[in-house]
């Protein structure tokens, strides 16, 4: 039989209801607001009418289709790359008879603390000739050090039976990691995989300092242009007076475009977050 509960406890708990259902309405507005005004010609607070001509704005031109389609590029190319020279290196690492393990592993962690800078970081991909090339927008961030730590301490809590099976099967080094760790390792690789798309996609700051060509733009600078040229037109009513569509249509609209490719992703992976965080979260 199960025991009732006592008054304060049952308060308890309908406080934290509360709490969260009011967080959860104060979390979800922000998103909310930006959907409905995209759909909206009037510039109020609360709209009233429903339309898809700042959709049909946006799409009039291929430059923000051409936008999206680099930052899809940029982002499915980046990732791909960053993952395997995050557990290329990662397991390496692993291994504690490796030569040069600790000198290695202080280099990486000294990346964590300190940066070489905007200038420097600048001057070394002009250096490589990577100006106004799309691999200026993956090289430079290809690996995070937090990730290589963390995906090399999952590497090293692996059972060394497993990978000794395969060693008396025939498989050498690099076929163990291909066959035994790597598979084991997938809810960390899914975890990484949605940080560094994450990462790719909102990135804008390298896509200003080192492309130049317009059509390599990715979607966030144009973004980022879009909003610039609604915002300093707002106060110039001579340039938007026979205009039908409100500037903050438009930047509604261009922030629910870019938004949602990454939201779609997201729910495939949220379930490998707390797995693939606490696999590796243990100090090798």
């Amino acid at each position: 039989m199960l025991k009732e509960r006592s008054w304060p406890s049952l308060l308890f708990d309908s406080a934290n209801l509360v709490f969260l259902i009011a967080a959860a309405c104060v979390s979800v507005f922000p998103f909310l607001f930006v959907l409905v005004h995209s759909f909206s010609l009037q510039g109020s607070l609360v709209p009233s009418s429903f339309s898809l001509e700042a959709y049909r704005y946006l799409f009039s031109t291929p430059t923000l289709v051409r936008s999206l389609l680099v930052s899809i590029g940029v982002t499915v190319s980046g990732t791909a790359f960053s993952l395997a020279l995050t557990s290329l290196t990662a397991y390496p690492l692993s291994k504690k008879n490796l030569d040069g393990r600790r000198g290695m592993l202080f280099a990486v962690l000294f990346t964590i603390l300190f940066s070489g800078g905007m200038i420097p970081t600048y001057f070394v991909v002009k250096g490589l000739g990577m100006i106004d090339s799309y691999s200026a927008l993956i090289l430079p961030a290809a690996v995070n050090a937090f990730h290589l730590i963390v995906m090399k301490n999952f590497f090293q809590q692996l059972p060394e039976g497993l990978e000794e099976s395969a060693k008396i099967d025939g498989c050498n080094d690099f076929r163990s990691f291909m066959s035994v760790a790597l598979p084991l390792s997938a809810p960390s690789l899914a975890t990484f995989a949605l940080f560094y798309a994450v990462h790719y996609w909102n990135e804008y700051v390298d896509a200003i300092l080192y492309i130049n060509s317009t059509d390599k733009w990715p979607v966030q600078v144009l973004l980022r242009k879009m909003i610039i040229i609604a915002g300093s037109s707002i106060g110039d009513s001579s340039d938007f007076a026979q205009e039908l569509i409100p500037p903050q249509s438009i930047r509604m609209a261009v922030i629910v475009v870019s938004t949602i490719p990454i939201m779609l992703v997201y729910p495939f992976l949220q379930k490998h977050f707390a797995k693939g965080m606490l696999l590796g979260s243990v100090k090798g």
